[in-house]
C-alpha cells in the first residue's frame, strides 16, 4: 500500500490542493532552490515510526507543574511563537514543534487528518520524555487540535489557553456559497491514525507536484508581511525557506476535515462542559479584518469566541483589543501573562 492510502484512490486530495494554495497565497513566497534549511534546528528531531518532527523544549521543569505545548496555527511553525516561549520558559517548561512537513520537520503519512497530527503530538511528547500534564495553547488551527488532543487524552491536559482560535465550525465558500463547514460533512469514516509509511515528496503525483511548484514560484512574496515582520530576523528566514517547500503544501491535504468537525461537534454536545472545571483562557482579537459586507462571519466569530469560554466551567474570555489574528506576534506580553494565569491556576 502506498504511502497516500493508494495513490490512485487518494486523487481527490490533490484535486483540492490548488484550494488550499489559494488559502496560503497570503503566506507564500518564492520557491527556493534548496531543500536543506538555513539554520539548524532550535531543538532535537525525534523519531516518531519513520519520520522525525522537530521538538523544542526550554525553561527548567518545577515540580508539581505542568508542562506548556505550543501549538501553531495552519501553516505555520514553531518559529512563531518566538516572541512568547522565551517568557513563558522564565516560569515553566515549555515545548514548541513542527508538525510534520512544516518547518523542520520531515513528512508524515496521509491523509493529514486533525487525529493524527494529535496522535503524533502525543508520540512525540512520549518518545522526547516530556511527560504530562500538559497546558495546551493553540493558536488559529491549533486551537481545535488542542481540544481534540483534551478529547482524546484527558487525563493528560491540565489547562488550555486559546489564541484566537479556529472555529469548530467555520464558515468557507464552496461551489460560489458561504455555509459552515461541517455542515458540508457526508458521513465518510475518518481513516484511522497510521503509525509508519510516511509520505515521501516522490511519492506526489507529478501534475500535483508541479501546480504546488508553479504557485509557491508566481505566488507574492509575503511571508513575513506585518506582523510577522516583527519576528527575530532568522525567524523570517526560516519562515522564508520553509514556505517555499513542497513538504510545506503536502502537509496540508486533508479530505476529511469537515467529518472531523463534526465528530469534535457532535463530542461536545454531550456534555454541557465538555473541558470540566480545568482552567481555560480564550484569547479573542480585538480587530478582526472583517468588512462591514462580512458582518455576518463577524457575528458570527464574536459568538463561537464566546462560546469557546464555556466548554469549561473554569473558562473566560479575553478580548485582545489592540491585537488581529496573530496575537502571540502582536501582543506577546498577553499571551505570556494568560500563559502563566493557566499555569498557576492548573497547579492549584
Amino acid at each position: 500500500m502506498k504511502p497516500l492510502m493508494c495513490l490512485a484512490s487518494m486523487a481527490l486530495a490533490w484535486v483540492i490542493l490548488p484550494a488550499l494554495l489559494v488559502l496560503h497565497a497570503t503566506t507564500v513566497v518564492a520557491q527556493s532552490q534548496s531543500t536543506q534549511p538555513p539554520l539548524p534546528p532550535p531543538g532535537k528531531l525525534v523519531d516518531i515510526g519513520g519520520w522525525r518532527l522537530q521538538l523544542n523544549c526550554t525553561g527548567e521543569a518545577r515540580a508539581s507543574q505542568p508542562t506548556v505545548i505550543l501549538e501553531p496555527g495552519a501553516g505555520d511553525f514553531s518559529v512563531e511563537w518566538a516572541l512568547v516561549q522565551p517568557g513563558v520558559a522564565s516560569f515553566a517548561r515549555v515545548c514548541s514543534y513542527d508538525r510534520a512537513g512544516d518547518g523542520w520537520s520531515e513528512l508524515g503519512p496521509h491523509p493529514r487528518t486533525k487525529r493524527q497530527m494529535v496522535f503524533e503530538l502525543r508520540t512525540l511528547l512520549e518518545k522526547a520524555g516530556v511527560r504530562p500534564p500538559y497546558v495546551l495553547v493553540g493558536q488559529s488551527f491549533g486551537g481545535p487540535l488542542a481540544l481534540l488532543y483534551a478529547a482524546t487524552y484527558p487525563a493528560d491536559v491540565a489547562g488550555i489557553v486559546l489564541v484566537d482560535s479556529g472555529q469548530l465550525n467555520p464558515f468557507r465558500f464552496i461551489n460560489g456559497k458561504l455555509v459552515r463547514f461541517a455542515e458540508t460533512a457526508t458521513g465518510r469514516p475518518v481513516p484511522p491514525v497510521k503509525t509508519s509509511s510516511p509520505l515521501r515528496e516522490s511519492d506526489i503525483p507529478p501534475d500535483a507536484r508541479a501546480q504546488i511548484e508553479a504557485a509557491a514560484r508566481q505566488s507574492v512574496p509575503t511571508a513575513n508581511d506585518p506582523p510577522r515582520d516583527k519576528l527575530p530576523v532568522e525567524a523570517q528566514r526560516m519562515r522564508t525557506w520553509a514556505l517555499s517547500q513542497v513538504k510545506h503544501y503536502a502537509a496540508h491535504v486533508n479530505p476529511f476535515e469537515a467529518e472531523e468537525f463534526a465528530l469534535l461537534i457532535a463530542d461536545q454536545k454531550k456534555k454541557e462542559r465538555p473541558l470540566g472545571d480545568i482552567p481555560l483562557i480564550v484569547l479573542t482579537a480585538g480587530q478582526s479584518g472583517y468588512g462591514r459586507d462580512e458582518q455576518a462571519i463577524e457575528d458570527a466569530r464574536k459568538k463561537d469566541q464566546a462560546a469557546l469560554a464555556t466548554l469549561s466551567s473554569k473558562g473566560k474570555q479575553v478580548i485582545a483589543t489592540g491585537s488581529g489574528h496573530h496575537i502571540q506576534i502582536e501582543d506577546p506580553e498577553l499571551v505570556i501573562k494568560s500563559i502563566r494565569e493557566v499555569v498557576t491556576a492548573a497547579r492549584k
